[in-house]
């Protein structure tokens, strides 16, 4: 427990001290928000989008600017600190221990900014449920967090590992959102890690409701990638002693 502490504490004084870290928490909530429903304002409304088309778009800004940050997030803190986990392997560190400090801390800043983009929604949109909006930010936040956790410890190249979670993320939230451009979406789009989040969101935002069934599917789809990047860090680990722990 002791090692789990220090090095969440390790973990999130590094995260602090790169500037830019603070700014792109900080910033670009508004600037992301704010350019997707302005982007949006200007789309005819449909029957099959649902809200005032300028609202709908804050929103889907709003789960798009929490899944960029926290997946470039997990992928960064994956790939800069291949070297080091390995050395702390070899000095006994368990893998186990490090990879729950590395997600700990991963899931802590990214409530923090699912706060921010929170805190810019709430003051530009009514929202019915504000405590399910936000949790559900956090939710679809983490889901991306270990996503780019996953894409790091398997693609540790910070360049081509960034291009994934970046593409993944803008096809995720256009594919997903209700965007008049993309209404006609393949059934497979249900299955992409923002769907259901957006779905949990949106009826939290305008109804003040959510569906069970989509909670459910959020919380299968965070254990699959929590066994997922286990199994690819514990294997990365192995070369350098495998499990101690």
């Amino acid at each position: 427990m002791n090692r789990f502490v220090v090095g969440v504490r390790a973990n999130l004084q590094t995260f602090v001290r790169t500037p830019l870290n603070v700014v792109l928490a900080l910033v670009l909530p508004l600037v992301v928000i704010e350019g997707w429903g302005q982007a949006m304002a200007g789309l005819p409304s449909m029957p099959t989008v649902e809200g005032i088309p300028l609202d709908l778009g804050r929103l889907l800004g709003a789960i798009f600017g929490v899944a960029i940050i926290a997946g470039l997030m997990g992928l960064v803190q994956m790939i800069s600190a291949r070297e080091a986990d390995r050395r702390l392997v070899q000095t006994g560190y368990a893998p186990r221990t490090l990879l729950a400090t590395r997600l700990a801390t991963l899931a802590g800043v990214t409530i923090v900014v699912a706060g921010v983009n929170f805190g810019v929604l709430w003051l530009t949109i009514d929202v019915e449920a504000p405590l399910f909006v936000f949790a559900f930010l956090a939710l679809a936040g983490v889901v991306y967090a270990f996503l780019g956790a996953l894409v790091g410890a398997v693609l540790p190249r910070l360049f081509e590992g960034s291009l994934v979670v970046v593409f993944l993320a803008m096809m995720d939230a256009f594919l997903s959102g209700d965007s008049p451009l993309a209404a006609d979406v393949p059934d497979f789009v249900r299955y992409f890690p923002l769907y259901h989040p957006k779905e949990l969101l949106q009826s939290a935002a305008f109804d003040g409701t959510f569906a069970a069934g989509d909670l459910v599917f959020v919380g299968g789809y965070l254990l699959v990638l929590l066994v997922l990047v286990t199994a690819v860090f514990g294997a990365t680990m192995r070369t350098a002693g495998g499990w101690s722990a």
